[in-house]
């Protein structure tokens, strides 16, 4: 066991990552929320946002080597302090929506995050000692990358957990519903089934049939058991709500499209769908 892997099952932190995602909660679902997940970008937007803190307070550590570059340091320092905010903004965000063990190692990170933080926030008040402070600053910051790094790679936060998919599924036309089945599917009620060895979850809505992969890709939510009204259908883990008619995010935390299969029904009333490039 690595000794990150105790973070996750340190319960006593579950004290913290239960007041921090009420408050984390308090910006409601809807464009604000979904700007920060990064649904726009088609993935999450804390990653991109993070290079700047980090990239400005590693230059300034750098320019500390060489003389007379203080002031060009307290400057990156300043931008890094600003960039910041919408950093942190964005990781809370996706933080608040993820399962326990990856909340507990989050609160840490973000520990760490604001312990550097504060750290370059004395250096600009003590010019003494501030290119002591910043180097302990940029050693807290890493120590909350390595925290992110784990959270993103280990623990597959942020990851498209419906990725796989396409390339599970054969090219071409496959029967996934008996003619008799698929005559008495129930109008509007998602229903999960398999193809092959690969969950999808359908859904008929008058005379349309939708066959979308049953797995959410934000973390694994099983969107048969979730609601659907007025063509999207809603993760019940999270909250991630997609159309049907084409798998785009009408709602996060999710940012990535889920994969959608087309449909067509056989003379004899099966139900047959065919992925687009898979394979």
């Amino acid at each position: 066991m690595y000794p990150i892997d105790y973070l996750e099952r340190a319960k006593d932190l579950d004290r913290l990552t239960g007041p921090a995602q009420r408050l984390a909660r308090k910006l409601p679902p809807g464009r604000i929320r979904d700007a920060l997940h990064g649904v726009w970008l088609g993935h999450p937007l804390h990653p991109l946002l993070v290079q700047v803190p980090v990239g400005t307070w590693l230059s300034a550590s750098l320019l500390d080597a060489w003389p007379r570059n203080e002031t060009a340091s307290r400057r990156l320092v300043l931008a890094g302090m600003a960039a910041s905010v919408p950093a942190a903004l964005a990781g809370a965000t996706d933080w608040s929506e993820q399962h326990e063990q990856q909340m507990r190692v989050g609160v840490v990170h973000a520990l760490a995050n604001t312990a550097a933080l504060a750290l370059y926030a004395v250096s600009l008040a003590n010019p003494g000692r501030a290119k002591v402070l910043r180097l302990a600053g940029l050693t807290a910051v890493a120590a909350g990358g390595l925290l992110g790094g784990h959270i993103a790679y280990r623990q597959s936060a942020g990851a498209n957990h419906a990725e796989a998919v396409p390339h599970l599924v054969e090219p071409g036309w496959h029967d996934l519903m008996a003619p008799a089945e698929a005559r008495e599917l129930a109008d509007q009620k998602p229903v999960k089934r398999m193809l092959g060895d690969v969950p999808v979850v359908v859904v008929r809505d008058g005379n349309d049939v939708h066959v979308l992969a049953e797995q959410c890709c934000h973390l694994s939510g099983p969107l048969s058991d979730g609601d659907y009204v007025d063509g999207c259908l809603t993760c019940p883990w999270h909250g991630s709500t997609f159309r049907v008619a084409d798998g785009t995010v009408a709602r996060g935390p999710a940012t990535a499209p889920q994969p959608v299969f087309d449909t067509r029904v056989t003379a004899d009333g099966a139900l047959q769908v065919c992925l687009p490039g898979a394979g």
